[in-house]
């Protein structure tokens, strides 16, 4: 079972100590940055103070600097080469965090139901882990770089003041602590307002896509102008928010501003009175000034990444939603491994309700016997899909048991039971691949010999060899490329590769034209052979060759039996088959 911290603090040490040496390096380089500016103005100190000294001696000027202007210049060299230590440590460390983070929380994502992607944008999904993957790691970098480091310079700068004289150091502390208090209220106040306006951007991204994957649908109603004003309005909305975050944290710049200008004058004022008194050098002058000078750009520097810091956070705390939702079909410790050998299907006294708490099944019982060909019919919504999703467990069921081969599914491994299960779905969702990656997504191991063949037996191999790449050819996203029949075909092709011992065809020739369809009938047939099968079918046409058909109706199996039989009973199934039958018949007279 995949597993990843739940809280924003946890999630990053999570990655981050994976690190610790290399992040050790970037926190050791910050030290020395703050070390330096406080260093440097009293390098600076010692070089205006020695010149001050000889001013009545020019002979002496440079012998006393020498050693002051070697420690002043010895200080910029150290520090540009620490800083290069840096963006090496830098280069080593983050690219392989943001890896590790994707990777990760693709993992855990993709480790959750089918019911949960369809409740979901698959665009906001990748969206928010992309985000994670890039705002996690600017927000470790930003505490180092910006804000330990920045407000250990002021900690060392306040103990450089307090040598020169303690009224210095006082005002700075109790400007520090004014300003660091106030920037902690204003950010968790400001990571509101960020959360809101990350969560309502990840919408945006999602309902973009959203509208570019049902591109065809827009063209046919002619509703570009529709879409483009319903995208407005998310937009809209989303620079509300935007707005929002910008207005506070212009108020919360604006409040720097004048805490700034307060510790300026304070610093000023009070080295003029000491200058007065005698009890300041001039050097010393020049280092209260300057320190000064060089931690109010500090924070200035704070304030502005704050900006970006608070978008950051909001992001992370955003995207890491979807790893606090818990996985809807977890695999028990040590699951079994399951190895078909009959095919023996049996739902024992199964209850199953959906999200919308609509009930499906209650103490449904059925035994489908290994190597037994069955067909389900029935409205839509009538349950057949999703007697076949529960087996594939796609959703968990509430209650009873579901066994195959008198092994309970609950017990085995996911991939394990659906590595034995191949199902040809109605509309077959391609990858954005090659026609030979998506046959052979069946079976990844399997030769371009077997692939091919299998492309043959699905009829798909003629219009394959139409396309100027052949096999390596991309049918684009989602198969768009290719027309429904295609897609059909390719999936059958892919199932047939898969050679599975349970096969599961929910619709799979419904798109198919009626020459194609009997051709593929052939193949199916070849297909089901010795292989327990399921058929979902609203062409009734295609059940001719069950061994046992089952009607369904609001989760009820309401008859059962082969074709004729049930005909034969003027029942629910027979209903069906007349409508469809007088449908045929009333379109023939029509025309």
């Amino acid at each position: 079972m995949i597993t990843m911290p739940g809280s924003l603090s946890k999630f990053l040490w999570y990655f981050a100590k994976r690190h610790r040496s290399k992040l050790a390096g970037l926190i050791f380089v910050a030290v020395l940055w703050s070390a330096y500016v406080s260093l440097s103005p009293y390098a600076l100190k010692l070089l205006i103070d020695s010149v001050a000294e000889t001013s009545d001696h020019p002979e002496e000027l440079l012998s006393a600097v020498f050693y002051p202007a070697l420690f002043y210049v010895s200080l910029g060299f150290s520090i540009g080469m620490a800083f290069r230590f840096y963006d090496w440590l830098s280069l080593k460390t983050f690219p392989e965090m943001k890896t590790e983070i994707t990777a990760e929380m693709f993992d855990y994502v993709e480790a959750h139901s089918y019911g949960y992607f369809q409740s979901n944008f698959s665009g906001s999904l990748a969206n928010k882990i992309n985000d994670m993957a890039k705002s996690a790691t600017y927000v470790i970098a930003n505490l180092i770089e910006h804000f330990f480091a920045r407000f250990l310079c002021m900690i060392v700068g306040a103990v450089t003041m307090f040598f020169v004289n303690p009224y210095f150091s006082a005002i700075l502390v109790t400007w520090e602590v004014i300003f660091v208090v106030s920037s902690i209220f204003f950010a968790k106040k400001g990571h509101k307002y960020s959360e809101i306006f990350s969560e309502s951007r990840s919408s945006v991204v999602g309902e973009m896509v959203d509208s570019f994957a049902n591109i065809l649908s827009v063209k046919l109603f002619a509703r570009e102008g529709f879409e483009s004003h319903y995208m407005r309005e998310h937009l809209a909305e989303s620079a509300d928010k935007d707005r929002a975050l910008q207005w506070y944290l212009l108020k919360v710049k604006a409040f720097y501003v004048i805490s700034i200008t307060i510790l300026i004058m304070s610093m000023t004022l009070l080295l003029v009175y000491e200058r007065l008194h005698n009890r300041v050098t001039v050097g010393d002058f020049a280092l209260i000034l300057t320190l000064t000078t060089m931690l109010i750009e500090e924070v200035f520097f704070i304030a502005n990444q704050l900006v970006t810091f608070l978008e950051d956070l909001g992001t992370c705390k955003q995207a890491i939603s979807i790893i606090t939702t818990t996985h809807e079909s977890v695999d028990i410790p040590d699951p079994v491994p399951l190895t078909i050998t009959k095919g023996e299907i049996i739902f024992n006294k199964v209850h199953f309700q959906c999200r919308n708490g609509k009930t499906v099944f209650t103490d449904k019982s059925i035994v489908i016997h290994p190597g037994e060909k069955v067909g389900f019919v029935g409205f839509s919504g009538s349950g057949k899909s999703t007697f076949v999703h529960l087996i594939l467990r796609f959703f968990e069921i509430d209650s009873g048991e579901i066994l195959i081969d008198g092994l309970n599914i609950n017990h085995v491994a996911q991939a394990s039971l659906r590595s034995q299960i191949a199902l040809i779905p109605q509309d077959p969702i391609l990858f954005h691949r090659s026609l030979m990656d998506n046959i052979r997504y069946g079976r990844l191991g399997a030769t371009d010999e077997e692939v091919i063949l299998c492309s043959k037996k699905a009829h798909c191999d003629e219009f394959i060899n139409n396309f100027m790449g052949g096999y390596n050819s991309s049918v684009g996203e989602g198969g768009v490329k290719l027309s429904s029949g295609q897609r059909q075909r390719i999936g059958i092709a892919r199932a047939m590769l898969k050679n599975a011992p349970i096969l599961i065809l929910d619709e799979a020739t419904s798109s198919l034209d009626s020459v194609v369809e009997n051709y593929i009938q052939e193949s199916l047939a070849l297909l089901m052979e010795g292989r327990t099968t399921l058929v979902i079918a609203h062409r009734l046409s295609t059940l001719f060759r069950m061994d046992r058909i089952l009607v369904f109706n609001e989760g009820r199996v309401v008859e059962e039996g082969t074709h004729a039989s049930l005909l034969s009973r003027n029942g629910h199934y027979a209903k069906l088959w007349n409508m469809q039958a007088g449908g045929f018949l009333g379109d023939a007279k029509r025309s």
